[in-house]
């Protein structure tokens, strides 16, 4: 099988050295063309997603490949060195465009098990999760995107909450609570997304799509 992975706009922006570690990992080509454009892969290649709206992307609009998420390898892989988190709380958000795959809630929660994460689910989880209010950004003012952020942070049980989406992160900030990304968890490195507004995180990201 013709194997690469993709991970993502939002992530090679964010922490590319991560990706690079994923990579090698994988052992398999990085495709770095954005998901929103065509990918001009070979018919038969199976594209390893990281990000959410990626694994979408290449679901629906690229018959020509398939696709599966990252989690789904880590949750079955015997060779990855997973940390030891000590049976920490943490809550959990699951990202918009994952809402319809529940074998991506499973993989994800069983790479966290893996590294001795106890995730307390929100009221609003799985097939049922609320967007972070990232989504709401360019059809609401600003200020109005910062309330419907905080409004799903607060939903949270606990202050750590794991996400797999990078916009996610900059949400549940904003919201008070602490993110924690799982990439950086499988690495054992801080969630730190820095102050960015998010009109200028979505900047940055749609500059480095249209590069790509």
């Amino acid at each position: 099988m013709n194997r690469v992975y993709a991970p993502g706009c939002s992530l090679l922006v964010y922490k590319p050295h991560l990706a690079e570690k994923i990579r090698d990992f994988l052992k398999v080509p990085m495709h770095t063309t954005c998901c929103q454009h065509a990918p001009g892969l070979p018919a038969g290649t199976q594209v390893v997603n990281n990000c959410p709206g990626c694994g979408e992307h290449f679901e629906h609009s690229y018959p020509e490949t398939s696709t599966v998420s990252l989690w789904e390898l880590l949750a079955e892989s015997q060779t990855f060195p997973f940390p030891d988190y000590g049976g920490a709380s943490m809550a959990i958000h699951d990202a918009c465009p994952a809402r319809s795959e529940p074998q991506v809630h499973d993989a994800v929660r069983k790479v966290l098990a893996r590294m001795n994460i106890h995730v307390v689910e929100p009221q609003n989880t799985r097939e049922k999760s609320v967007c972070c209010g990232d989504n709401f950004m360019g059809r609401l003012p600003l200020e109005e995107v910062k309330v419907q952020m905080k409004k799903r942070a607060d939903e949270m049980p606990c202050d750590d909450v794991v996400v797999y989406c990078v916009s996610c992160i900059n949400s549940m900030r904003i919201g008070g609570k602490r993110p924690r990304h799982i990439v950086d968890l499988l690495f054992n490195e801080p969630t730190a997304f820095g102050e960015i507004e998010p009109p200028d995180w979505h900047k940055k990201v749609r500059a480095f799509k249209e590069a790509h």
